[in-house]
């Protein structure tokens, strides 16, 4: 397979600045390109590169009709942390999650001495591409481009094949694995040197070169020294390519004057968009992840393209080809390429077929409630459902004679099995919730070491995610296209609908709520940080992040952003309980942290300032994946979430909240403070997650890319991806003037 028609790449977030942006010919039929390969037949469109910087990382994108590359150059700046930032070339390709990574450090052992940059070449673009279709079988397909060193520099660390295995080394504890890098052949070659490397299966291979005008490169045995000057670097490999939904395909025709209204956004969306799935992120997640692919369809879902090889029956497809047909529980990752044969091989098993991470229990749940709103709720998927369930499974050996629908029963039945004790008549007990997997510490979107706190019965998967999908199970029933008794089904969604949000619910007397955040900012590290304390005029009530949490908390109390899954997935009619909950999380979010949740960059998914124990200032930080930060895609859920229920105020069954002055318009204040600073950041949204750094003298919180900072103490660096699929979700989600 080759990938479809290139795309155009433009600016995508705040710091990120849009450096070059170019639409270069495609190289003539037997003309060598600056690799020396000779490419096939000419791509009928224009190849495209881009440019952006969230320093001191700079991205490269380079697409054609034949492949898609990544390149991001890593080269100190003069305030990096030269503990985590140091020169290196990362070349990610979505094809089996591939890449390369190289590490360059200063020949005279001076650290932060070294600095490397892409160099344009005589047609403006830093990228070139490499194609070879001669040898047979699949083709060879890269980049080649141009290095820049001012010094003298040894390249320290070659990792290639497969991206898993990259992340492994620069978010683990720095892994090296011998039958990965003892398989690295290292030769000379032209005035330079090339490493290459055979995959496990012994049919791909991935090949880096650098050559320079003279013989000034040297190699001594695996050691490469590269003098300071400028040199071409090649990276290809052979494995077959994805076929790519362009912008058109990937949109719905209603939404194509998205394509010119904000071609940054719907140019990447199809970057991470395929006929078999849509991927996670560019660099570390360009492969499938199910809870990551599900969220961004039910918010993008209304400009999305319906149909046979569309965007929606992609991801749909994606999901119910990786379900587990013993469990049924739904992929969380697939491992494939590379990395899959490494694995089947520690199971001493010689096979080269994909793998799956089941380990989460929250990514189950929103397969239904996808399958309802296209199956039920959209035309063109009603018409398509017959046929699409009949589809019978292709990607997965384990799942070969089975059709999607019966793979979707498969997974409903293990959400509707294991909802039924907490459901049973008496039995609304915290040992029926549904708890994290054994020996897991990680379970739902949180999945970072401290993101739940350790915590084993999450708050957004029992109080929001298993009564949607019970609702959605029951309608789908109805519909015939699941096979339940639905009333009981409705039982079950309303007893866990109305008997959960107890168990969660911390109530903080206002006194003592002013002297805990007062606390937290005196001790905080963050010098200057107003308390904010004056803002709050009431008892403090929000919901727990889980239950059962490390060092003896029994529920999690850090203040956070879940409450948006409630609001977006669920209509309840607990009057009592709706009324204080919308309440309680309007309080949250247009309180100023660290009395609530808002900041000038945005809404923070946790605030650990109410928490007693000093572990909670220690384990939520501004430099922790899930911790003080921002996540453009909760900012999307919980605005859409707030609408959505205020929407609810113009029908003929309006919830009393919405006949509360007071309470209505908190939401409505709240919805507004929300989408003002959603609006004012206009330029991060596309983004993954940001942190933030604090300027006293103006009590201001300024943006700051999360791989800028050092990580918590113990802890890997964590990049964000430059351009991830669900922080996409503003090209649907928008405010509602007439909420104003």
């Amino acid at each position: 397979m080759v990938l479809s028609p290139a795309w155009l790449w433009v600016s995508l977030v705040r710091g990120c600045r849009l450096v070059a942006m170019h639409s270069t010919q495609p190289p003539s039929p037997g003309t060598p390109t600056s690799s020396g390969s000779v490419p096939g037949p000419t791509c009928s469109t224009e190849a495209t590169t881009l440019e952006l910087d969230s320093l001191p990382y700079r991205n490269y994108f380079y697409s054609d009709c034949h492949s898609a590359s990544q390149v991001v150059v890593t080269s100190p700046e003069p305030n990096s942390n030269l503990t985590v930032i140091g020169p290196r070339i990362i070349v990610a390709w979505p094809g089996g999650n591939s890449g390369i990574i190289v590490y360059f450090k200063p020949e005279d052992g001076v650290n932060g001495t070294l600095g490397i940059n892409l160099v344009n070449s005589t047609s403006s673009s830093p990228l070139s591409p490499i194609y070879n279709d001669s040898e047979g079988g699949n083709a060879t397909v890269g980049i080649s481009t141009q290095v820049e060193f001012n010094a003298s520099a040894v390249l320290s660390v070659a990792i290639l094949g497969s991206i898993r295995t990259i992340r492994d080394f620069v978010e683990g504890p720095s892994l090296l694995r011998d039958e990965i890098q003892g398989a690295l052949n290292y030769s000379s070659i032209d005035n330079g040197v090339e490493i290459s490397r055979i995959w496990l299966d012994n049919i791909t291979t991935t090949t880096i070169s650098l050559s320079g005008q003279d013989q000034s490169i040297r190699l001594d045995n695996t050691t490469v020294t590269l003098p300071a000057g400028t040199y071409t670097f090649n990276a290809s490999y052979n494995y077959p390519q994805l076929t790519a939904l362009s912008a058109e395909e990937v949109l719905s025709p209603a939404s194509a004057d998205l394509i010119t209204q904000s071609p940054d956004q719907t140019t990447s969306l199809s970057f991470l968009s395929y006929t078999t799935k849509l991927t996670a992120g560019a660099w570390r997640f360009l492969t499938y992840f199910g809870r990551d692919s599900m969220i961004a369809a039910l918010l993008l879902e209304p400009v999305l393209s319906t149909g046979e090889g569309g965007a929606l029956e992609a991801v749909i497809a994606g999901v119910l080809e990786r379900v587990n047909m013993t469990d049924g529980s739904v992929c969380h990752e697939e491992t494939i390429g590379d990395y899959a044969t490494w694995l089947n091989l520690q199971n001493n098993i010689t096979s080269t077929a994909p793998l799956c991470d089941y380990k989460m229990i929250d990514t189950d749940y929103f397969l239904p409630v996808l399958m309802e709103h296209y199956f039920l709720q959209n035309t063109e998927g009603s018409s398509r459902t017959s046929d699409f369930l009949a589809t019978m499974s292709t990607i997965f050996p384990e799942n070969a004679n089975l059709t999607y629908g019966e793979l979707a029963q498969i997974s409903a039945n293990k959400i509707v099995t294991t909802s039924a004790p907490f459901a049973a008549p008496g039995n609304q007990t915290v040992d029926n919730l549904i708890h994290l997997k054994p020996n897991e510490i990680v379970g739902e979107w949180r999945d970072s070491t401290y993101g739940l706190g350790g915590g084993k019965i999450p708050f957004d998967v029992n109080a929001a995610l298993v009564p949607a999908a019970l609702r959605s199970i029951a309608k789908l029933a109805t519909a015939g296209i699941l096979d339940f008794n639905t009333t009981l089904v409705d039982e079950y969604a309303q007893v866990w609908e109305d008997s959960t949000l107890e168990f969660f619910e911390i109530s903080i007397p206002v006194e003592t709520a002013r002297q805990r955040v007062e606390k937290y900012t005196s001790s905080s590290e963050t010098e200057g940080l107003v308390s904010q304390s004056s803002t709050i005029d009431s008892d403090v009530v929000f919901y727990g992040l889980a239950l059962d949490g490390n060092n003896d908390l029994s529920n999690v109390a850090v203040m956070n952003t879940d409450t948006c899954f409630h609001l977006f997935m669920l209509n309840t009619t607990n009057q009592t309980q709706l009324t204080s909950f919308v309440n309680a999380t309007a309080n949250s979010i247009r309180r100023r942290f660290p009395a609530g949740l808002m900041t000038d960059v945005g809404m923070l998914v946790a605030n650990p300032a109410y928490g007693e124990n000093p572990i909670y200032a220690a384990n939520w930080t501004t430099n922790a994946y899930h911790g003080t930060v921002v996540w453009s895609w909760q900012l999307a859920m919980m605005a859409k979430g707030l609408e959505l229920q205020l929407s609810r105020c113009s029908s003929d069954a309006a919830p009393d909240f919405c006949g509360d002055e007071s309470v209505h318009g908190n939401v409505k204040t709240a919805y507004n403070a929300l989408w003002d600073v959603i609006d004012a950041n206009a330029d991060n949204l596309s983004t993954e997650v940001w942190s933030w750094t604090y300027d006293a003298a103006n009590d201001k919180f300024d943006y700051i890319d999360l791989g800028g900072l050092p990580p918590p103490a113990g802890v890997s660096p964590t990049e964000s991806n430059i351009v991830q699929l669900w922080s996409l979700t503003f090209l649907a989600v928008k405010r509602d003037e007439g909420l104003r």
